[in-house]
């Protein structure tokens, strides 16, 4: 899937180091999710007998390391792929005053 979208000159990453605060002190590490596309699409890959919560939580902390406003947790294991797709999206992600909401947005893909 990587490949193919850099055939189509989309930007897409895997893995980025992020810089962590945590009282007063910053440490980077890499973070390793499924698919960044064009720094704004967070995609996270599963096959799973179902969508548990923990995943959107996983899904959201990398959106929030990354200040990506949108998130997609694909789900292979559907009968139909437009049944597994859930989208996430992060309020005030990916601009100049940052996070203005705590709460997201889970939107159903029909």
């Amino acid at each position: 899937m990587l490949k193919e979208l850099e055939l189509r000159q989309l930007d897409c990453v895997s893995q980025k180091s992020v810089q962590i605060h945590y009282k007063g002190f910053t440490r980077e590490e890499p973070l390793r999710f499924d698919m960044l596309v064009d720094g704004c699409v967070l995609v996270e890959v599963k096959a799973a007998q179902q969508i548990l919560p923990i995943h959107k939580a996983q899904l959201l902390s990398y959106m929030k390391l990354l200040n990506v406003p949108v998130g997609l947790l694909i789900n292979f294991n559907e009968m139909k792929l437009t049944a597994g797709v859930h989208r996430l999206i992060l309020p005030g992600a990916n601009s100049p005053e940052g996070f203005e909401q705590e709460e997201t947005e889970e939107t159903e893909d029909p």
